[in-house]
This record gives structure tokens, C-alpha cells and sequence, in this order.
């Protein structure tokens, strides 16, 4: 049970830090484009030498499932990893919603820091990043991670620079997910395009993190 609460602590923490430098920094400069990137990075970072001793600070969907599919854990552990993870997710899109509707700073994204699709040319113009940008980080994340091969405890910073990397490339674009419960959890609050399209913040994470998983079994050294 501690590993699930660890996991929602976590995707609560990157969901309301991130989608709030978004939110009160915007996306339309360079500064918001990289300020957002960075929080996104550093709080992965941040909550990877903080509870990765518990559960290994997956706090995504797509990290889990790659996990799982690579036999590092069982499906019953993962099930409960997915949900403290969404519970995070949207207990982060409840406290943005309460911090945008108290302060006087607007929202400056208009939607809670979810994602959009209309920068990628669509529903499968943004699928395809998605599935790409998430294919890249969870290998990232599952060689960094590798008993054999690993980076260790430098895995974290590892990690989180590779999550400002793909938040650099995909801000404008589809203000980049590659986690359903950092998309989830905003969108339920925002409503509108965002919620309605958030089933492409979903399904392609997990897409890309499925891939991810068969590409590096098929890369990894033997045990």
C-alpha cells in the first residue's frame, strides 16, 4: 500500500508543479517553453530520489506498463500503481482548478495546463507524437533503470533530463503528455476540447510505452 500512496504523492507533485509553471508561466515564449520543460524535468528528478526507494517512482501509466511488459513486475502490483497514479493526477487537476479560481494570476494556457491537439495538425497528427515522444522516454527509463546495465542512482537525472529534452521538442505541439494521468487529471477540470480529446493523451502513451518495452527486450543483454 505504500507504494501506491508513494506513487500518488509523486504524480500529484509532477502534475500540479508542471501544469502550474504552464498554467502562470505560459507556452508561447521560449522562457514559458523552457521554464515549463525544467519543471516537468525537475520534478521527476525531484521525486525520483525521493520516493524511488519506495515504488521507483514510475507516477505514469505508460513508465508502469513498460515495466510491466518487461516482467519487472506483476500486473496485480501494476493495476494498483495505476490507480494511485490517476488518483494523483486528479487530485493535482483539482488543486490547479481551486489555485486558478483563488489567485489573481490568470491561467494562461486557458485549459489547466492540459494537452491539446490542433498544434499537431489533429487527433492522429498528435497520436503519432505521443506515441514517439513516449516510446523515447520509457526506453529511457527502462535502460536507466536496468539491474544489469543501469545508470544506478544517477537513473533519476537521467531520467528527468530526458523528460525537459522531449518537453522541449513537443510543448507546442501538443503540450506534451507522454503520462495519461498528468493528462487525466487537468482535463476533467477543464472540460471542453481538452477533456474530449484526452483519450488521445491516453491511449498513445501507452502505445508508446507497450513499444518501448518490446524494443528494449530486444536490445538488452541477457541476464
Amino acid at each position: 500500500m505504500k507504494k501506491y500512496f508513494a506513487e500518488c504523492l509523486g504524480t500529484f507533485v509532477l502534475t500540479f508543479l508542471g501544469c502550474g509553471t504552464a498554467m502562470f508561466l505560459g507556452c508561447t515564449t521560449p522562457a514559458g517553453v523552457v521554464g515549463t520543460a525544467l519543471a516537468f524535468g525537475l520534478a521527476v528528478v525531484a521525486m525520483a530520489y525521493t520516493i524511488g526507494g519506495i515504488s521507483g517512482c514510475h507516477i505514469n501509466p505508460a513508465i508502469t506498463l513498460g515495466v510491466a511488459l518487461s516482467g519487472r513486475m506483476s500486473w496485480k502490483e501494476a493495476f494498483g500503481y495505476w490507480c494511485g497514479q490517476l488518483v494523483g493526477g486528479i487530485l493535482a487537476g483539482a488543486v490547479l482548478l481551486l489555485v486558478a479560481g483563488v489567485v489573481a494570476a490568470p491561467d494562461l494556457t486557458g485549459a489547466l495546463g492540459s494537452n491539446g491537439v490542433a498544434n499537431a495538425g489533429g487527433v492522429w497528427g498528435a497520436f503519432l507524437v505521443e506515441v514517439i515522444a513516449t516510446f523515447l522516454f520509457v526506453i529511457v527509463v527502462l535502460g536507466t533503470t536496468d539491474e544489469k546495465v543501469g545508470a544506478g542512482n544517477l537513473a533519476g537525472l537521467a531520467i528527468g533530463l530526458s523528460l525537459v529534452l522531449i518537453h522541449l521538442v513537443c510543448i507546442n505541439l501538443t503540450g506534451t503528455s507522454v503520462n495519461p494521468a498528468r493528462s487525466i487529471g487537468p482535463a476533467l477540470f477543464a472540460g471542453g476540447e481538452a477533456l474530449s480529446n484526452v483519450w488521445v493523451f491516453i491511449c498513445a502513451p501507452m502505445v508508446g510505452g507497450a513499444l518501448s518495452a518490446l524494443v528494449w527486450k530486444g536490445i538488452a543483454p541477457s541476464k
